[in-house]
């Protein structure tokens, strides 16, 4: 049987995502037969350490523990009422992180959820000081206080984080189910349901991203993590950072850019679809600047005269640019 302190390194390592299947297979049976594997006989301190793991997220499935037969009542007493209490605890434990009823009413009734319209942006400063810009179109849910151990919001959309350093309490952003976790940093994350993608990108300091439990990297500056919600799959890439919150900036600026990558930009920050009538108007280029408070219309009618080109709002609210073109 193993010693108390090595079940605690192994749930250490579980803890950050390091345990083998046969770690992991032992880790469950011990979780099975913690009341004959010795979990009565751990210390106040390490029974409280034993508590923070699990909270850090061990599987959904490992039972409570489970009660010492009734003939060994009297024998066993003083273990029985350790063994009850820690019954007790992590029960509450489970209740509270594990069980979808219990998750969700939490969690409306303590939420503040803030929705973006689709033709504005929003600056919000959280309880920590931290900052969030939120796109248009996007939503955040966020408590009032952080008072766990954790901080946690969620986001629906898109938005940027500078995120103030707490090595005690990490920032934790759940964007459906890719969860992304920092201690101190500024970084943007981005879920478009078109393509079915979560991109994180990081501007400073280092992201953990993951989906569920399982972590897909460690995102550091000017790098780049997207993945797809469909498939699983995701792609760590290199990237200028500060291209992918470009659309958090006041103005808009497009140097030497083509006017189907202008298009991408302006339906982010206007939340529309734009359409070219065929593809030689959207190799046009151009170069020029979107002032923070000018409308769509106003932008759409200096691009367009930049490149010969006119365009038309559909019924269904799409944007369709038409003209001639330029050759590539």
């Amino acid at each position: 049987m193993m010693k108390n302190t090595e079940v605690l390194a192994l749930l250490e390592k579980y803890r950050e995502r390091k345990c083998s299947e046969q770690e992991l297979a032992f880790l469950n049976r011990w979780y099975e037969d913690r009341d004959v594997n010795g979990i009565a006989t751990l210390s106040e301190t390490e029974f409280k350490e034993d508590l923070l793991y699990i909270a850090a997220g061990l599987p959904l499935h490992i039972p409570v523990i489970h009660e010492v037969p009734l003939v060994n009542k009297r024998k066993l007493w003083p273990q029985f009422r350790t063994v009850a209490a820690a019954a007790i605890l992590l029960i509450g434990v489970f209740l509270y992180l594990y069980s979808p009823f219990f998750g969700k009413q939490d969690r409306s009734a303590q939420l503040i959820a803030l929705n973006v319209p689709a033709d504005q942006q929003r600056q919000l400063t959280l309880a920590d000081g931290s900052t969030i810009w939120i796109n248009a179109g996007s939503k955040v849910e966020y408590p009032k206080q952080f008072d766990g151990k954790t901080r946690e919001i969620y986001l629906s959309g898109e938005a940027y984080f500078d995120i103030k350093h707490d090595p005690s309490k990490p920032f934790i952003i759940h964007t459906g189910k890719v969860r992304t976790t920092v201690l101190g940093t500024a970084f943007n994350i981005k879920e478009d349901p078109n393509s079915h993608r979560v991109t994180v990108t990081v501007t400073q300091g280092k992201v953990s991203v993951a989906n569920g439990r399982e972590v897909l990297g460690i995102v550091t500056p000017n790098q780049q993590i997207s993945f797809n919600t469909t498939n699983n799959k995701y792609t760590l890439a290199n990237v200028d950072a500060q291209k992918a919150i470009e659309w958090q900036k006041k103005d808009l600026y497009f140097n030497d850019i083509s006017f189907a990558d202008a298009a991408i930009k302006l339906g982010q920050r206007f939340n529309v679809k734009i359409s070219f009538e065929n593809e030689k108007i959207g190799a046009c280029r151009f170069t020029g600047t979107a002032l923070n408070g000018e409308n769509l219309d106003q932008i759409l009618k200096v691009i367009c005269s930049f490149n010969n080109a006119s365009y038309q709002t559909q019924a269904d609210g799409r944007i369709l640019i038409k003209g001639e073109g330029c050759e590539n």
